[in-house]
């Protein structure tokens, strides 16, 4: 049996919809034509990839390690595919926030310099890993630990955490926080790829309640209107500020690392120069 392209494009749309039928009119085909080809690409991979035990169906372990394959082997085809694409390759950064904080504009401006022919597209994309497991960036800045399996990393620096808050809090008075002091207050936490979670606070005194949000926009909003704080890192300020907000220096709190991280095996070749050049400029901006 030969997998096509569209066996995995088919199990991507059925992992979204979480339904046969919905995937099946998205895709414009029957029903029965799409469950055929799901048991073909199961076979093929010898493994479970959907539990049908369910009406709404759910990916099962090896369903959910093959999604992230399938959508980085789907993503490197169409971009192998673009047109234009033979004349240039750009190379995508992708950050899930705040980039790389301060030194963000001085890269971009240096790889502009160094390598005009190769253009280095940064890209905002909620998730864990900015898009990079799923094909989407082919380099990706990312805080806090990486520990999934096949993506290799590199340490860029050490961030120290902050307080975000309504700038009529009345942490706001305090020249710098501890997390005793926001232990009576709701605390924002970002789900999808913040680096915040109650692990930080000791079990016997963690806050009062937390409130979950899917982004750094939606996490945002709900600090500043007044109805939670929250923690994030030094590279905030400099990519979110606004009159409503208030920064404050958290003392007892570790500090967050900072990792520039690709997918192992073939890849963009101009990796290990942005690597080297990360590091440059985060030598030149500590002189």
């Amino acid at each position: 049996m030969t997998i096509e392209l569209r066996h995995l494009r088919a199990f991507l749309v059925i992992a979204e919809e979480g339904n046969i039928t919905r995937a099946a009119a998205r895709l414009h085909l029957s029903q029965p034509a799409l469950s055929r080809t799901l048991r073909q690409l199961e076979q093929y991979l010898g493994a479970r990839l959907v539990d049908r035990s369910t009406h709404h169906l759910e990916l099962t372990a090896e369903g959910h390690t093959f999604r992230d394959k399938a959508a980085a082997a789907v993503a490197a085809v169409e971009t192998a595919l673009e047109p234009g694409g033979l004349s240039r390759w750009p190379l995508r950064l992708g950050h899930p926030w705040a980039a790389l904080g301060d030194y963000t504009i001085p890269l971009l401006r240096r790889w502009d310099e160094i390598h005009p022919g190769i253009p280095l597209e940064l890209l905002r994309i909620d998730d864990r890993t900015a898009g990079l497991t799923q094909g989407k960036v082919d380099a990706a800045l990312l805080r806090g630990t990486v520990p999934l399996a096949g993506l290799r990393t590199e340490l860029l620096l050490s961030e120290e955490r902050v307080v975000v808050m309504p700038a009529d809090s009345p942490l706001a008075a305090l020249p710098q926080v501890t997390l005793a002091d926001l232990t009576a207050h709701p605390i924002a936490l970002n789900t999808v790829s913040g680096t915040t979670t109650m692990d930080l606070w000791p079990p016997a005194a963690r806050p009062v309640a937390t409130i979950e949000v899917s982004n750094t926009d939606e996490w945002l909003v709900v600090i500043a209107a007044g109805r939670a704080v929250g923690i994030s890192t030094t590279a905030t300020p400099s990519h979110h500020t606004h009159p409503s907000l208030v920064y404050r220096r958290l003392a007892d709190a570790p500090p967050v690392p900072v990792v520039l991280a690709w997918r192992e095996g073939l890849g963009h070749p101009a990796i290990p120069d942005l690597v080297a050049l990360a590091h440059q400029v985060l030598a030149a901006g500590a002189v």
